[in-house]
């Protein structure tokens, strides 16, 4: 349910009308709007008087929601949300450009990339520490090792780190680490989800593999109930029947239809959505054309011999590339 206060509505009334809902044990999610105030009423609202509160002289409308996520309703909250990392930002007319590699390989490599991607205008870095694989064969990361080489880089750059968790069980290592990414074999785990909620770190959000845009509103819903409101959604391609020519179908409709639902940023992987490198470069345009708020690209400074994705990652000077066409795109958009 949602109770849209009169402009000018009192403090105090304000307040006590807050308070009065929680006592009927309601979560209540506060809205501060440029012209009006939206409280959104979570919980068991079967029973609360709709006419009793409309007729309160401080509401201006009361409107019962039907959809099953609340907290990430743009009906729940009218304006973007903006997640804030230190001096960087995503959402809310701020764009977020994170760049790095797939995996953290060695030092020299990650402090090379981080130094490169800064130059070419990202402002945050990412990097695998613990990576997902289809075979228990192939590279797995470095770990906790792989955290303190972001560190490293970070320390080099100043640019926030964004890495993967897979266990929460690890989660004591991501102490330091300023985004935590929840991949898409993650995104329906829900008590991960629960627990990441009980911390106050920005958490970007990816699609499942075969998810719809429902379930990932549902997931990322998981997490703000739990009391975190930092949450940043990402569409990375889902699975289709479309598996010869691109690694995963990039769903950009995604964008706009998220946009519409939900007041969280979006942001775009190209590079997991379709696995080649010479498409991340137009799917990231395009991405940025549809109204993304950002972009994950993997950069490597050696694709050829990477130990993960390496097929799907940019050099360097491809990603300083792409970057000066973001920046243009954005820009013309913004004028």
């Amino acid at each position: 349910m949602i109770a849209v206060l009169k402009h000018g509505a009192s403090p105090e009334r304000t307040e006590h009308l807050i308070n009065w809902l929680k006592e009927q044990n309601l979560g209540v999610q506060v809205s501060q709007g440029e012209s009006h105030t939206v409280l959104g009423l979570i919980g068991d609202t079967a029973n609360v008087d709709m006419e009793m509160i409309q007729s309160l002289d401080i509401v201006e409308t009361v409107t019962r929601v039907s959809d099953p996520f609340k907290a990430v309703n743009r009906k729940f909250h009218p304006d973007d949300s903006t997640i804030r990392v230190g001096e960087a930002a995503i959402g809310g007319g701020h764009f977020g450009l994170i760049a790095g590699p797939c995996s953290v390989e060695n030092e020299a490599q990650i402090t090379y990339v981080a130094n490169r991607v800064k130059q070419a205008g990202a402002n945050f870095l990412r990097g695998g520490a613990f990576k997902p694989r289809t075979s228990p064969y192939d590279f797995q990361g470095l770990g906790a090792e792989g955290i303190r080489l972001l560190l490293e880089a970070k320390k080099a750059t100043g640019l926030p780190i964004v890495t993967e968790l897979m266990d929460i069980r690890n989660i004591d290592l991501f102490q330091d680490v300023d985004v935590i990414q929840v991949g898409a074999r993650n995104t329906q785990n829900f008590d991960m989800l629960k627990e990441l909620g009980k911390t106050k770190k920005p958490i970007l959000l990816k699609r499942g593999l075969a998810g719809t845009i429902k379930e990932l509103l549902m997931s990322a819903e998981y997490i703000m109930a739990s009391g975190n409101e930092n949450v940043i959604l990402c569409e990375r391609g889902i699975r289709t029947y479309e598996s010869t020519y691109t690694r995963n179908t990039l769903d950009l409709s995604a964008v706009p239809v998220l946009k519409n639902l939900t007041h969280l940023p979006v942001v775009v992987d190209p590079s997991h959505g379709t696995g080649h490198t010479y498409l991340v470069e137009p799917m990231a345009l395009a991405a940025v054309a549809a109204g993304a708020d950002g972009l994950m690209i993997e950069v490597h400074n050696d694709p050829t011999h990477a130990l993960c994705d390496g097929a799907q990652s940019q050099t360097p000077d491809e990603f300083a590339a792409t970057a000066r066409k973001i920046f243009r795109i954005r820009e013309a958009m913004q004028g």
